[in-house]
């Protein structure tokens, strides 16, 4: 809203042209170019470190010479070195205790025709772990059980 402001120019009170009162705006806007600015710049940011962010357990996957390219769009469950102490695997994204991995298993595999796994072991695990995963992913429904392997360095 404009405010009135009394311009005092001496005399007989009336301004240079005959006016009494001056009326002014104020500036009451934001300015939100500056803001918009940075949200760009900031969405720019996150755009380009996201995909950067996306990792999962490290795994040293065992060599084969004789392994086939997968085609299908596979489920993966990856066994860490580690597992022996944690007791946790990693179903394609999301951390699982392995008591609980049969029941998540049966709840992937339901709406899937495949009923196959592909799974990620460290090559410095223990068999008897590998064995302890593939006992709950067949008592959770999986069919087919594979193992991924990366092929030899020369």
């Amino acid at each position: 809203m404009p405010k009135v402001q009394q311009h005092d120019s001496g005399g007989s009170g009336r301004g240079r042209r005959g006016r009494s009162a001056r009326v002014t705006t104020t500036l009451a806007e934001i300015n939100v170019v500056p803001l918009v600015d940075v949200m760009l710049v900031l969405l720019i940011i996150f755009m380009v470190t996201a995909p950067m962010m996306q990792q999962g357990l490290a795994v040293n996957l065992p060599q084969s010479r004789r392994a086939t390219p997968v085609t299908a769009q596979p489920v993966y469950v990856t066994v860490p070195a580690d597992f022996s102490q944690r007791r946790v695997v990693q179903l394609d994204k999301d951390d699982v205790p392995i008591e609980v991995l049969q029941e998540r298993v049966r709840q992937v595999m339901l709406p899937r025709e495949d009923k196959s796994v592909f799974i990620r072991a460290d090559g410095g695990g223990r068999i008897q772990d590998l064995i302890t995963v593939m006992d709950k992913l067949k008592e959770g429904g999986v069919e087919k059980v594979g193992v991924v392997t990366t092929p030899p360095t020369k």
